[in-house]
């Protein structure tokens, strides 16, 4: 059962029932026309990855600003995310388990629908599915993009494969995958942009096998918040899948540019507002945004516009905060804003997500697809 709401359009800050997940639209306004800017700017179609915001308010903003489809990690995900008008879903995940295939295949009688793959039991489970159901599912083979993960890593069976998804009734191959998750959040840009030149090697050298074979290769997709930029030079992919440059967050912001910069192409929108429960200390403050609050994968969250404070302890309900500068300590009731070490998980934590327009609410949102898992 959802919460009750934290807040309703036009209070103010103040008001906000804590912790609460704030989000900044003009910043979120910006990122999304950005991102799609320099999409267009590259000739590459960009495919969003709604795992991160998990929001149909959210998706509806990127398509309009031209959004080919959604990536989406979990098919009941896809299904919350329906309502956003979407046309074109890429569930960039091996679905396994006859009631999620069933699933799956009944998303594909309401919008288009491609999945992953990397080995033909798999192709023949997915084949089974669609056929009972009548219709047709995209296959992207998913190649190893170095990252040990899910990727196909012999070369050897992918035109097996790709013949296998082509010969397979109710399956349709449409092309590769290959994302470098990890990569993302390798600090230095030169360690970035060289996993990118890596990654888009295996892409084109996957498809350059599959030419050979006479296997057309539609789609190559992959690349992230953190590699993007480096991802549209070099020209292997054909759209790029994007998912926390709607909001950054703490760990994207340790990354640094090719400058030794901070890594910033887009503005912090996501907050969680919280409020100070106890001064213990002069130095020592105690929050109501915990671990149930925030997810603690990637580190402690930042404190918004606060370089003076630390967020040094976390138990299930409260955080601790340390003065370690020179300005004061928060009053009691104080509200500061947290930057999410990591926006993913953190936002799936939360019913509601708060829209400010400056320090007025503007519109409270449901994180429609909070807890899909299957």
């Amino acid at each position: 059962m959802a919460s009750p709401p934290p807040a309703r359009p036009g209070d103010r800050i103040e008001t906000i029932s804590t912790p609460a997940l704030l989000v900044d639209l003009v910043a979120l306004e910006a990122n999304i026309a950005g991102m799609a800017s320099r999409m267009r700017a590259s000739n590459l179609a960009l495919r969003p990855h709604a795992k991160t915001h998990k929001s149909v308010e959210i998706a509806r903003r990127q398509l309009a600003a031209g959004a080919v489809g959604l990536c989406c990690q979990k098919v009941s995900e896809a299904e919350a995310l329906l309502p956003s008008g979407v046309a074109d879903i890429l569930v960039s995940n091996h679905i396994v388990g006859n009631g999620k295939l069933r699933n799956l295949a009944a998303l594909a009688e309401k919008v288009r629908v491609s999945t992953l793959t990397a080995d033909t039991e798999h192709v023949a489970q997915l084949s089974e599915a669609a056929s009972a159901a009548g219709v047709e599912i995209g296959v992207l083979i998913e190649i190893d993009a170095g990252d040990a993960r899910m990727g196909l890593m012999d070369m050897a069976q992918l035109v097996p494969l790709a013949k296998a998804v082509e010969q397979a009734p109710g399956l349709t191959f449409r092309g590769l995958q290959v994302y470098n998750g990890p990569f993302q959040h390798l600090r230095a840009q030169a360690d970035r942009a060289r996993a990118s030149r890596d990654a888009a090697q295996r892409a084109g050298t996957a498809r350059d096998r599959l030419a050979t074979a006479g296997i057309a290769c539609e789609i190559i997709t992959g690349g992230g918040t953190g590699s993007f930029a480096e991802d549209a030079e070099i020209g292997a992919f054909t759209e790029i899948q994007p998912g926390s440059y709607v909001f950054m967050d703490a760990d994207y912001g340790r990354n640094f540019d090719a400058a030794g910069e901070p890594y910033r192409p887009f503005r912090q929108s996501l907050f969680v507002l919280t409020s100070v429960l106890r001064r213990s200390t002069p130095e020592i403050v105690y929050t109501d945004a915990g671990v149930k609050a925030l997810n603690l994968d990637c580190g402690m969250p930042d404190i918004f516009e606060r370089p003076d404070l630390v967020m040094t302890k976390a138990s299930d309900e409260q955080g601790r905060i340390e003065v370690r500068g020179s300005g004061p300590a928060p009053a009691l009731g104080e509200r500061l804003k947290l930057v999410p070490s990591h926006c993913d998980p953190t936002v799936n934590q939360y019913d509601w997500m708060v829209a400010m327009d400056g320090d007025a609410v503007a519109a409270v949102w449901p994180v429609d697809a909070r807890g899909c898992v299957l």
